[in-house]
Parts: structure tokens; sequence; C-alpha cells
């Protein structure tokens, strides 16, 4: 038996996979990974298959980045953990302090995954309303097709019917307002006009619903789980009006879109000079530390810290994770803040993301709303075939390729270290992938 052959045999024995039916592997096998170079992954055996989805969205400067890697190895060798409860130190301080610079936000709290940056601010927007008085503010809204996370509180706002409705019993409902993503405009209408169509939608039920809202949670610019829905930024300008003339908080969720992935450092700057002019709370995680160890900040304004600052203990925001501010893992973050001050990344990042939407738009094969926003490109397969995603991840495999279509929608979301090799390997693939699969 090969190496690749062991190793997937005992992964089936002892490993339940994430968001995965693992019936399916009889027909789909586990790719077994011994390495990782640049984009690419190779398995024990040696063959190569580029990270066209970053590895779900967290590698940003490629695998075995040496930047990176030596900043956890020299922290490593001063502090591995302590835990952030009456304890403080440098790297944790260090990234917070840069991060709210770049944010406008400051007062970081710490997981250690997106979906607990969600938990996180949920419950302190929450908590928030009850510390000053407003107890009756306990409702949250999100868009249609939106996706935070899987845990409970996550899933309150969550509209991917997949994910939720097994779990419908034991999670807190919410309102779903209409996603200004531009597929659903009508036959003429720019993206914008329809944006300031759900925007008007979105301030007719916050005008009613108010009193009870604590707030509304989006991703900006970018709906990953709804197949990269992609809106005009003139829809957070407007929601932030709203929030504000309502007295709702707005929580900016970029998990997946912060870091570069939109063409800004952060989505929220496209509709505004810093995040802070959109967001009352951001959320951060999966790109923050480039994809080398779990971490999530959620970042809040000044207002909302002195809610809690208080002298009675049951006002505070007692919530915690045990690797809270892990040290190895806010030097990773730091590390990778290093690289986007280092060089012009986000221009470089700009060329590619050329490069790739002129290829996209030369397939022969029948396709729709080609769109992209930064370094995360899309479009829609046009099929009969109801497994095509299924079919088109094993094909792009055969090929080389790590490719995870939703539905009929084929993305790309890949590090921003691609050469010029990589680009044409990518465009190459994922056509030959497609064509296999239609």
């Amino acid at each position: 038996m090969s190496g690749n052959q062991d190793l997937l045999q005992r992964s089936l024995r002892s490993v339940w996979h994430p968001c995965t039916q693992m019936k399916h592997h009889e027909r789909y096998p586990l790719v077994p990974i011994a390495r990782g170079e640049g984009a690419w992954l190779f398995d024990s055996e040696g063959k190569g298959y580029l990270d066209a989805v970053s590895s779900w969205w967290v590698n940003l400067f490629g695998h075995n980045q040496p930047v990176i890697k030596e900043a956890i190895k020299a922290q490593l060798d001063q502090l591995e953990h302590v835990m952030l409860a009456g304890f403080t130190h440098e790297p944790v301080v260090a990234l917070s302090e840069q991060l709210s610079a770049l944010t406008g936000l400051g007062h970081a709290f710490y997981g250690s995954d997106g979906a607990s940056a969600t938990e996180i601010a949920l419950k302190m927007s929450f908590h928030y309303w009850r510390n000053i008085g407003q107890p009756e503010k306990t409702k949250f809204i999100s868009l249609q097709n939106s996706y935070h996370g899987e845990t409970l509180g996550a899933l309150s706002v969550t509209d991917v019917a997949i994910f939720k409705d097994t779990y419908a019993p034991l999670i807190l409902q919410s309102a779903q307002m209409p996603s200004p993503d531009s597929r659903l405009a009508e036959a003429g209408e720019s993206a914008e006009a329809y944006a300031l169509r759900c925007a008007e939608a979105l301030e007719a039920y916050v005008a009613e619903h108010h009193a009870t809202l604590a707030a509304f949670i989006i991703e900006p610019l970018v709906q990953g789980a709804a197949g990269m829905a992609m809106y005009h930024p003139v829809y957070l300008q407007r929601a932030r009006e709203v929030c504000s003339r309502y007295q709702v908080h707005l929580i900016a969720d970029e998990i997946a879109v912060g870091f570069g992935r939109t063409g800004t450092l952060f989505a929220c700057e496209q509709a505004g000079e810093k995040v802070s002019e959109i967001a009352d709370f951001i959320c951060l995680s999966k790109g923050i530390t480039g994809g080398y160890l779990p971490l999530s900040v959620v970042l809040t304004t000044d207002d909302v810290y002195q809610a809690f600052y208080h002298d009675q203990t049951v006002k505070g925001f007692l919530h915690s994770h045990s690797y809270t501010g892990n040290p190895l893992a806010c030097s990773a973050a730091l590390a990778t803040l290093q690289l986007f001050a280092a060089s012009d990344v986000l221009g470089q990042n700009r060329e590619t993301a050329q490069t790739l939407l002129s290829a996209v738009e030369h397939y022969d094969f029948a396709m729709q709303h080609v769109r992209q926003r930064g370094m995360i490109t899309a479009f829609e397969v046009v099929t009969q075939n109801p497994q095509f995603a299924r079919d088109c991840y094993a094909a792009a495999l055969k090929h080389g390729l790590l490719l995870r279509p939703i539905g009929n929608t084929v993305y790309w979301m890949p590090p921003y270290c691609l050469t010029q090799s990589d680009q044409q390997h990518l465009v190459e693939a994922t056509r030959a992938a497609v064509m296999e699969s239609m």
C-alpha cells in the first residue's frame, strides 16, 4: 500500500471530517497532503495541487512562507501561551495596537475561529444594551443567504438552509433582510440601484422594529457561502446611516473578506475611509495569521467598551476562550501585517486579478454572472448536472487543482503569491475540470 493510501485509510477510520457526508468518500477519496510550498499543496507521492481556495480562504501569502514561519519560531523560544485573564504579553498588545490603527476600532477581544468571533460580537452587542438600560434590545437581523458560522449563536444569524434547518429547534430566530446580491437585480437595473432598493427595505424593517433590535450583522461586499454574492458598496453606507438613525449596532463580519481579499485591506474601506466609519464591531479571522494558526478577534468602539467598565463584575464581558490571544498566533498575525507593510500587496493583487478576470471572460463554455471583487473571482456554470460541484471538484484534482464549487458557482480565492505559471495552470485546469463536469 502506498503512503497516500495508508494515510487515507487511517484517516477514514479515525477522523470525522468537517462539513462532509463521510459516505461520499466512497466515491470521492480523501486527498492526503504531506507538505505545501507557495500556492501549492503536495501529497506524499509528490503530486501537486494548486490551492485555488487558500485552504478554506485562510492562506494569504502561500504555504511555507518564511517570514511567518520565522516569527512563530522566534516566539516559540520565548512564550508559547499564557492565559489572558489577569496577564498580558507583547504580541497581543502589539497586534491589538496595529489592528486598532488600521480599523479605527480599539479594545480587541480575541477568540480562536470565525464562529467564535461572531458569538463574541452578538453577545457583546446584546450585553451592551442591557448594561445601558435598554434590555429589550435582544434581536438580530442579517442578510438573506448570509453565513456567519455554525455554532448556535452564529447559526441564528446564518441563512443557509443546509447548515441551519436541522438545528432550528436549538437556535434563536432572527429576521433576514433582502440581499443586495447584484445577481438578483432586475433586467436593466444597475448593481448600485438594486443595492439602494435593498437598503430601502432594510430601513423600513428597522424603522418598525428598532426598539427590540440589538444589531445588524453583515458580510461586507461579498457573501461567501451564498456563492460569492457580490454587491455595491453603497449598501454599506446606507446600512450605516440606518443603524445610526435607529440606534442599532452594525457588525461587519470580515472573517472571510478581510486582509486584502476584496481589493482593500478591509472591505468596509470601500464604503468609508476607515472601518470605524461603517462598523461598530468588526469580526476578523481566517487570513489574520496568514493561515498558519487559529485566531480571531472582535474590535469595537470606545462607547461599547465603556458600557462594560464598571465596579460590578456582572457588568463585565464574562466570556473567555482557553487560548485567547495566544502568543504564537499573535506573532503569526503580526508577521502577516508586516508582509502587507513591506510591499504593495494590494497593487500586485490588482494586476493578478485583472489577468484572471480577462482569462475567465475568454472561456468558451456557457456561464453567467462573471464577477470579481479584489482577489475573489466567480461565475456560474450553465449545466444540467445535479452533481456538478462534486464532479468538478474531483475533475480539478485530476488536473492538479483544488477547487470547491458552491452549487454551480465556480470561484477562485487563491493565495496572493501566484506566479505567472500558477495563473496559467489555474485558468487551464479550471477550464478542463468544468468541461469534464458539465
